[in-house]
């Protein structure tokens, strides 16, 4: 499935606050999930295995770097719980990083929020506003400023880089 999203993450010190916020919003909380994200050497974006009780892809993902709202284009391929496909992939790529996180997944409509605690890293939050067929790109950036707004999100909190690149900043890059 190949889609386009308008997202942001950010530090977030109140992760209490942010959850009452959206369930004030009638959130729809599909769970927590522990998630093993397996990052993977490529020329070019980003290709991810992630592993949980409740999401599991294989994902590619081509975004700048930059704070704020920004675009991502994205391609999710379902695997299965266990699937094969990470010996492989370590095997022809190479593994770059490995981000362990728990994550709270809520969504209204199309938007998606993930209230994250990275080891090593901290807790954060994100919003990803994902067009499920034909939203204008437009749309997308108003919906995922109105909820940067509602969730008081300020410009100093947002974070430009993915965790894997904030990883491997702080944890230099090691041969898996």
């Amino acid at each position: 499935m190949n889609h386009i999203n308008i997202e942001i993450k950010a530090k977030c010190s109140d992760q209490r606050r942010v959850r009452r916020v959206l369930l004030s919003c009638n959130a729809d909380f599909k769970g927590t999930d522990h998630q093993i994200d397996t990052y993977f050497r490529i020329p070019a974006g980003r290709l991810k295995l992630r592993e949980g009780n409740i999401e599991n892809y294989l994902v590619f993902y081509d975004r700048k770097n930059r704070k704020g709202p920004k675009k991502s284009e994205v391609t999710l391929v379902a695997t299965g719980r266990g699937s094969e496909i990470k010996e492989l992939l370590k095997n022809a790529l190479g593994v770059l990083v490995v981000v362990d996180k728990r994550r709270e997944i809520y969504f209204i409509g199309n938007i998606k929020f993930h209230l994250d605690e990275v080891k090593g890293l901290g807790k954060f939050v994100e919003i990803e506003a994902i067009d499920t067929g034909g939203i204008p790109e437009k749309k997308l950036r108003k919906q995922c400023d109105h909820y940067v707004k509602i969730l008081g999100i300020r410009k100093e909190e947002m974070v430009s880089v993915s965790y894997s690149d904030l990883l491997l900043k702080n944890f230099p890059i090691k041969n898996f």
